[in-house]
């Protein structure tokens, strides 16, 4: 989680805590000394997305599996795929990943060993990489929409045979709806200079071919993430991001 402190008092005796979770990106504008002045609240967009209707395949696996599981079931698959991210950015660094290595967990943020399952999803998209020989433009780039007001996070932006494409990963093996949202969203929320030619999701550690990965271009879906937002503002209208006044230090004398 992210945390932004804002001192409130002259003395400097108490300070603003701001906290951002997975649903919320916060944005802070400081003075010349470094001090936070204020602070904009983002709606995340893979939380908008959360509110377009899912279809019937997936309320199927829902009752299929009943509810404990299928959130255990997705819980994990969030670690899997947050682990996963990682080691995608450690290798567009130019770094090595080690079949014994470690990586954090999304929830602890303590580093735990790869899976082979992951180590599988992390080799497919080294194979991608080398078949399409994309050209690397931005990864894990934090934008925001000062229009629509919301942010997120584009994964990878780069160059394919003269083209620029923003690529989104996945390590499910569905493409469901809200896929294709958030991807038009960061798109939209991109500067001009960095404007996608075409848009993908490239699905790492996929089951149903050899390959193991599969590229899949998608069509800007904008007008539906708008149509989302506008549901989300409606049914999220009261939540906050978590906001309390603490004193700097603490003290019994």
């Amino acid at each position: 989680m992210k945390k932004q402190i804002r001192e409130l008092s002259d003395d400097g005796s108490s300070v603003q805590i701001t906290i951002a979770d997975e649903r919320w990106y916060i944005k802070s504008q400081t003075d010349k000394d470094g001090n936070v002045t204020s602070i904009v609240e983002y709606p995340s967009v893979t939380w908008i997305t959360e509110h377009y209707p899912k279809g019937i395949g997936y309320f199927k696996w829902l009752a299929n599996q009943g509810w404990d599981e299928s959130r255990a079931l997705m819980e994990a698959a969030g670690n899997r795929g947050s682990k996963v991210h990682g080691a995608i950015t450690d290798l567009l660094l130019g770094n090595r990943i080690e079949i014994d290595g470690k990586l954090p967990n999304s929830d602890t943020r303590e580093p735990e060993e790869i899976t082979l399952e992951e180590y599988e999803a992390i080799m497919s998209f080294a194979d991608w990489f080398k078949e399409t020989n994309p050209k690397p433009i931005e990864n894990e780039l934090v934008v925001f929409n000062e229009e629509y007001k919301y942010a997120g996070t584009a994964d990878f932006i780069c160059e394919i045979d003269g083209e620029r494409w923003l690529i989104d990963f996945k390590t499910g093996q569905n493409i469901w709806p809200s896929y294709e949202l958030q991807l038009s969203a960061y798109k939209h929320a991109l500067p001009s200079e960095l404007k996608p030619d075409k848009l993908a999701i490239l699905q790492v550690g996929y089951a149903r071919n050899r390959k193991r990965f599969k590229f899949t271009e998608i069509e800007d879906q904008f007008d539906l993430f708008l149509a989302a937002r506008k549901i989300w503002e409606k049914e999220c209208s009261t939540v906050t991001v978590f906001k309390k006044d603490y004193p700097v230090s603490i003290s019994l004398n």
